[in-house]
């Protein structure tokens, strides 16, 4: 069974929200791990079939933590990973285009296979007291990142990725 690799980043629980999600709904179909980006390492990449990255958008940009986990595992995976299927989730504030735009620049780097569009959950948070606070992401929104698990899985189980 094919192995899906959902990696994410989240400081207010929003993102960590739109990965579970994600990740139940992954479960039906293939195997699926679930790891947080301070955990996720070199060799999890390698031992998956494909992949979801979930980042928060933290001033117009990925996550610091999220990026560090780029940095951490880039070189030790880079030619290795070729042609893997991958999508993210962005949780945002505002836009998260930036966000998913940096992702997405890592991973043409690993020369991966985009099978999805960016999923952008946007939170409307603009002031301090709503950025800092703890997000509860809408059941709708939660919904869609169920469909990119879903799909996700199903690609991988099917092997049309």
């Amino acid at each position: 069974m094919p192995t899906l690799l959902i990696v994410y980043h989240s400081r207010t629980g929003g993102t960590r929200q739109m990965a579970e999600a994600a990740a139940e709904a992954a479960r039906q179909e293939t195997e699926t791990i679930l790891k947080p980006a301070t955990e996720a390492t070199g060799d999890d990449l390698l031992a998956a079939d494909g992949y979801l990255f979930a980042a928060p958008e933290n001033l117009a940009a990925i996550a610091g933590v999220m990026k560090d986990f780029y940095d951490r595992t880039y070189y030790n995976v880079l030619g290795r990973i070729e042609g893997r299927p991958y999508a993210q989730m962005v949780c945002a504030g505002s836009d998260g285009e930036n966000a998913a735009r940096q992702t997405a620049r890592i991973a043409t780097g690993w020369r991966l296979k985009a099978v999805q569009e960016p999923l952008i959950i946007c939170t409307h948070a603009q002031t301090t007291g709503q950025i800092l606070a703890t997000k509860t992401i809408p059941k709708n929104d939660l919904d869609r990142c169920r469909d990119l698990g879903s799909a996700m899985g199903a690609g991988l189980a099917m092997g049309i990725f």
